[in-house]
């Protein structure tokens, strides 16, 4: 933080801070703002003076928070930031294109409260850009994925009622672990006490959210990610087991969590997991991977790559 700035700017700061992170500590906002914590609590109170409610909440969870109905000054964009957002939104929801979208017509809304020489810019941005869709991907209902969201931050039990790759709907009560975005789907990771495991659900497939008065503990030191991954690819009815006659290093960047877990060995590489789909895995995801490789187990994981190398034979006689 740079030390010329004034009681009132670094006040601002301040309102900034807490805006952003709810419950910052005297010590985390004196960290941030550059100054001592006697220092710090002075701009909290130059705030409540100027009369924005700054509530302190005491205790291991406590720190500084805005009170309820704090009347915030209007958000202000740069032209980074502004051209940054219209990128990322393009990038995540190419249907905003589309001011009739549904992400379109927020976007379109945050263009119009821009200044004019950015907002001009962020327009023209997104008129003349072009975004493909990602075939993969999937819009998750925004009511349900904030309700599961919620659920996640309270740790409190939900009956979601899921409708599966057959159509038919059916409900299980689960601890909701967290929200995770990845490959352009929304999943839901929880434990499931109808299979009593650990589960992935597409939030797109969730058809209603019921809050339970239970709560639960996720486990300790979760990585969200990683453990959907692992569990994206288990599960599935036929096993697979491939060698990549690679490093780990040159074969990751091309495996995807539902493949399997890719663990190294020696000079190589192998990847296990399961399918649902070995016609998909081998003409998809194998194919897609340019290194040599060879399917150890799985057999009719070895008769769709063999169908596939049979096409690919005769396409180059």
């Amino acid at each position: 933080m740079p030390t010329g700035l004034s009681p009132t700017a670094r006040a601002l700061r301040t309102l900034e801070i807490l805006q952003g992170r709810p419950g910052t500590t005297a010590a985390q906002l004196a960290e941030q703002l550059g100054v001592t914590e006697r220092a710090a609590r002075r701009y909290i109170e130059i705030l409540r003076e100027a009369g924005i409610p700054v509530e302190a909440v005491r205790g291991p969870y406590g720190g500084y928070r805005l009170g309820r109905g704090t009347r915030l000054p209007p958000v202000v964009f740069t032209e980074e930031q502004a051209l940054g957002l219209v990128m990322a939104v393009l990038d995540g929801q190419p249907a905003a294109i589309d001011a009739d979208d549904l992400v379109g017509a927020a976007l379109s809304k945050v263009i119009r409260a821009l200044p004019e020489s950015i907002g001009r810019q962020a327009a023209a941005l997104r008129a003349y850009a072009s975004a493909a869709p990602d075939r993969r991907a999937s819009r998750a209902d925004p009511a349900l994925t904030s309700a599961l969201v919620a659920a996640v931050a309270d740790r409190s039990r939900v009956l979601v009622t899921y409708r599966g790759e057959s159509g038919d709907p059916w409900d299980t009560e689960v601890d909701p672990w967290a929200v995770v975005v990845r490959f352009g789907r929304w999943y839901l990771l929880c434990h499931s006490h109808r299979a009593d495991a650990i589960r992935t659900y597409r939030i797109d497939r969730i058809r209603a959210v019921s809050r339970l008065p239970q709560t639960f503990t996720p486990p300790d030191n979760l990585d969200p990610v990683a453990a959907l991954d692992q569990n994206l690819g288990a599960g599935w009815k036929y096993p697979t087991k491939v060698i990549f006659h690679a490093p780990h290093d040159a074969v990751a960047p091309y495996i995807r969590g539902p493949m399997g877990r890719l663990e190294p060995d020696g000079d190589r590489c192998v990847l296990t997991g399961t399918t649902g789909n070995p016609q998909m895995y081998a003409q998809e995801w194998l194919a897609a991977v340019p290194v040599d490789f060879t399917v150890e187990e799985g057999p009719e994981l070895r008769a769709a790559v063999a169908t596939v190398a049979a096409r690919f034979g005769k396409a180059a006689p």
